[in-house]
């Protein structure tokens, strides 16, 4: 799963390691990984951040999060209920709780909280911005939300992680209403076990939206993205 290859200015490189939202991102000079569950804590011994969307069982394992805080000194951006549970065993100069229209910034990456609809305490989505103004948006579980359309506009997200499953209400189509909405260049179905449903995904997103493209990502494989 370690990403060892430093991407070229203008890209980013990833990688999907578990069924859910587990998503490692690499820009020209900063790591971070979303949701890190079900990995071991050897395989982030570079890292920059960690963004943890909401407290659920499949998003937050707090033990991991503190190991892999310990071992590499970074910083930890959480959604409120996550955040009381990390509080005491992460320090406070490197845990932060994020709500949704707080931007942070790690050097010249930036990151921000936005709103989320699933049915989780007070669960975020962010907006990851690499260095070179390459737009990444991760969704959590999110369902679609109307304020999704203006958010597209106004970003231009060149990927979008859409949740097809295992999520509550989640499906192929909610997937596709996110994609539709947001209108990233590149949409990418995650949070499933099954490729039948990413498959639908595709086959939806290639019927009705021609100008973005579908990845079906394998897990623990590397995938690059350039800007558009």
């Amino acid at each position: 799963m370690p990403i060892q290859k430093t991407p070229e200015s203008n890209t980013i490189l990833f990688t999907w390691f578990n069924q859910y939202a587990g998503i490692l991102i690499k820009t020209p000079t900063k790591t971070i990984v979303i949701d890190p569950v079900d990995i071991k804590v050897k395989d982030l011994s570079t890292l920059d951040a960690i963004l943890i969307t909401h407290e659920h069982y499949d998003h937050l394992d707090p033990p991991l999060v503190t190991a892999i805080q310990e071992n590499t000194g970074c910083i930890v951006i959480t959604d409120p209920a996550s955040f009381k549970k990390l509080q005491n065993s992460i320090p406070e100069k490197n845990l932060k709780e994020a709500k949704p229209g707080l931007e942070i910034k790690l050097d010249a990456v930036k990151v921000k909280a936005e709103k989320c609809n699933h049915n989780a305490q007070a669960p975020n989505t962010y907006i990851i911005t690499s260095e070179d103004n390459l737009k990444v948006y991760h969704t959590a579980d999110s369902l679609p939300f109307p304020e999704l359309a203006l958010l597209g506009q106004k970003e231009q997200f060149d990927i979008v992680f859409c949740t097809v499953g295992v999520a509550p209400g989640a499906t192929p189509q909610t997937g596709f209403e996110i994609a539709w909405l947001t209108k990233p260049a590149l949409a990418v179905p995650y949070h499933t076990g099954s490729v039948n449903s990413q498959e639908q995904f595709k086959e939806i997103i290639q019927k009705n939206l021609q100008k973005t493209a579908c990845l079906i990502p394998e897990k623990n494989k590397i995938y690059q993205v350039s800007k558009r």
